[in-house]
């Protein structure tokens, strides 16, 4: 029903944003995205898909976005070159600091985008998930920042792991509805937000913070957070001339990592995405879609999702909230097959190792997302000695500070180690 109703709508090759770059417009990746959802929430992607097209370009639009950029959100953010960690690995480490972004990450480039575009749109209220909380006070600062009425869904144990964020959201005037259902974490909240979209798609905007769920969202958010790529590209190049050998972000549902390797897609740069190991693979214990995952449709998309032999979704683990996610957006599933990114993962354990080595010797604390990142980096430093590596900061540690305190390193045995997809 969706494709027919879209066959009306023109000018679908490209959309150009600011006077930057084109994304290009599809419903698919390959096999992967695509929509599939409810009919009552068909009306409210096609509304959507016509803001992604014609509001979102406008000049307008953009001028007031890329303002906001500068003096709300405090971009560009630095390209810092960690000196310290380069001489204790022998790689040269380059990091892109998300984490100074207000809020303390990349998330409020698409929530700021969509609240706009929400606004726009006539909507009055803003729901969202939020995993880490980092989405959901991304998306609670927006809403008090263009006066929008503001609901987060977060999973019951992720208010519990994450309960600084949450009395930010308060703070900031945002409803927060703690999940209780399933695993009580990113997933169940997703699914609440959706039916709440359900009911109240008349008033109310859904801001899904990644890039996943049905057509537009995954081009929609992709478009926002492709600012980061192409920031990090041109700092890059102004300082040394040239290009990273190598690009490498944690992956959750997508959106750091796209944001980051969407301006390299066509460079030779090797592109690497790094999934939460948890436990270990074999434990179960995890959630790195690309190692035992399968291709099924999920939350509106299709992709690579965790699933028993009967097509049920599996419970996912990791110490990182944010990357504890069944499924991966639809185009890292596209880049998988092709092979132009190599999806891999690291454990708990070496990414809380990860987060207090850069703070020792760089004063940064990492959010536990990137800190998967930077473990990767570490634990492959042989390999890639002598290179340069770009890795993509997304978040600030604050919010994992106590989680790190009470690790137990010695109780969370380190499984698994590195497996490459």
């Amino acid at each position: 029903m969706f494709d027919r109703q879209l066959e009306n709508i023109k000018d679908r090759n490209t959309i150009r944003v600011g006077a930057t770059f084109e994304v290009p417009q599809s419903r698919y990746y390959g096999e992967y995205g695509g929509v599939y959802v409810a009919e009552t929430l068909v009306p409210a992607l096609i509304e959507l898909e016509q803001g992604l097209l014609h509001i979102v370009p406008d000049e307008e639009f953009q001028n007031e976005y890329r303002r906001l950029l500068r003096d709300y959100v405090g971009r560009p953010t630095p390209l810092f070159h960690a000196r310290r960690l380069s001489k204790e690995l022998g790689v040269e480490v380059y990091l892109k600091r998300e984490d100074l972004n207000h809020t303390g990450a990349h998330k409020i480039l698409n929530a700021l985008g969509q609240t706009l575009l929400a606004k726009k749109l006539g909507k009055t209220r803003i729901i969202a998930e939020t995993g880490a909380g980092q989405h959901g006070v991304a998306t609670a600062t927006c809403c008090a920042l263009l006066g929008l009425e503001c609901t987060i869904y977060m999973g019951a144990d992720d208010v519990e792991r994450q309960r600084v964020n949450v009395e930010r959201m308060k703070m900031l005037g945002a409803t927060v509805v703690p999940v209780k259902s399933g695993t009580r974490t990113l997933k169940d909240a997703i699914n609440e937000a959706l039916r709440d979209w359900t009911t109240n798609v008349r008033t109310t905007h859904y801001v899904l913070g990644t890039v996943f769920g049905p057509y537009p969202f995954p081009q929609l958010v992709r478009t926002f957070v492709s600012t980061i790529g192409f920031e990090a590209k041109a700092q890059f190049t102004e300082a040394f001339g040239g290009l990273p050998d190598v690009v490498v972000a944690c992956v959750g549902g997508g959106s750091n990592a796209i944001g980051i390797f969407s301006a390299f897609l066509e460079d030779d740069v090797e592109l690497v995405g790094v999934e939460a190991g948890g436990l270990g693979i074999e434990t179960g214990k995890h959630a790195a879609r690309f190692q035992t995952g399968k291709v099924g449709v999920f939350q509106g998309t299709k992709s690579y999702v965790l699933q028993d032999e009967f097509g049920n979704t599996l419970d996912t683990y990791s110490v990182a909230p944010g990357l504890d996610y069944p499924s991966v957006g639809p185009e890292h599933a596209f880049l998988h097959d092709t092979g132009r990114v190599r999806y891999t993962y690291v454990t708990d354990t070496s990414a809380v190792s990860a987060f207090r080595m850069l703070a020792k010797l760089e004063g940064i604390l990492p959010a536990l997302e990137s800190s998967h990142a930077l473990a990767y980096v570490i634990e492959n430093a042989a390999e890639l000695k002598g290179k340069s590596v770009l890795i993509n900061l997304s978040g600030r540690g604050d919010k994992d500070l106590s989680i790190v305190i009470s690790y137990d390193g010695e109780s969370k045995k380190h499984h698994g180690g590195m497996r490459n997809a």
